[in-house]
């Protein structure tokens, strides 16, 4: 019969094995990751760069404040960012006549499809918990309170209307997807 001590130890042994492994195994994801981040931010600078270079009036030859210049370190010339491509965590701009959802982060965007497409069905203002329920986010006070912040925040910068306290809807001027009005 085997000593209690010596199964002790063959298991403690499987389960350091079991353990230096899924470590192998982490360390190995991890750097796929690292690699993934990577291949997907040259994609968002990519993309940012073709929308920068389709923007229109971006890159006009008469105005001379859109003529780059190298700086003097040897640095690429710095281009002011488009006004119209969205970045991740960028300023809400403020609504106006022709600018189009696209100058907005997706979850602005998002926030205002799902109130066109009430609009569009004929039906009310949306709850933040309301909303959250229509992404399928969990009903807990964060996710609820995020989403009460950007829409507050769309409401200030003229996007969206809170006809009651809590309850939003798309401001009249603001159109569909496309912007404009």
């Amino acid at each position: 019969m085997p000593s209690v001590v010596g199964l002790l130890e063959q298991r403690e042994l499987t389960a350091r094995r079991r353990m230096d492994g899924l470590r192998e195994e982490a360390d190995r994801i991890q750097a796929e990751l690292v690699v993934a981040e990577r291949e997907w931010n040259e994609w968002v600078i990519a993309r940012s760069r073709v929308d920068e270079v389709l923007s229109p009036g971006e890159g006009n030859a008469a105005d001379p404040d859109a003529v780059e210049e190298p700086s003097d370190r040897g640095e690429p010339p710095v281009r002011p960012a488009s006004s119209e491509a969205a970045k991740p965590k960028s300023v809400v701009p403020m609504w106006r006549a022709g600018l189009a959802w696209l100058a907005l982060s997706a979850d602005y965007q998002r926030i205002l499809q799902a109130l066109a497409d009430r609009n569009r069905l004929g039906q009310g203002p949306l709850t933040c918990q309301e909303m959250a329920a229509c992404f399928g986010l969990d009903l807990v006070p964060a996710k609820i309170e995020a989403l009460r912040s950007k829409a507050k925040r769309l409401t200030a910068r003229g996007w969206l209307a809170e006809p009651a306290p809590g309850r939003f809807t798309l401001a009249k001027s603001v159109a569909g997807p496309g912007g404009g009005t």
